[in-house]
């Protein structure tokens, strides 16, 4: 049930954001090794960030996972994740912050229940 949501200043408008989301949503479920079936991404653009003391293109993610999160994984989704959002968004990996969450069972609903 990985959830990866990431906003950034950049206005979406124009972008294909269908290949942004793929991409993304591959990337978390091929890295944690869980099945794409239950990765859910989310973007939100021009929203008003700055980073460094700027307004150029940043952004902030945040992804939660039930297990399948590690030190070892955690920087290979970073890497993915800032990669994706350098190529499709020119976000350049240096003004990308992305924090990680592994959740118990229990504190992720779905389907009218939890985990």
């Amino acid at each position: 049930m990985p959830c990866l949501n990431v906003s950034t200043n950049v206005n979406l408008d124009g972008v294909d954001t269908s290949a942004v989301l793929a991409d993304a949503s591959s990337a978390v479920a091929t890295i944690i090794g869980k099945p794409e079936a239950y990765v859910m991404v989310v973007l939100k653009g021009s929203v008003p960030m700055a980073f460094g003391g700027t307004q150029e293109p940043a952004a902030y993610g945040e992804l939660v996972s039930i297990g399948g999160l590690s030190p070892d994984v955690n920087k290979k989704l970073s890497a993915g994740i800032a990669a994706i959002l350098e190529s499709k968004l020119s976000i350049p990996k240096s003004r990308f912050y992305l924090k990680f969450h592994d959740s118990k069972r229990s504190d992720f609903g779905w389907n009218g229940t939890t985990f």
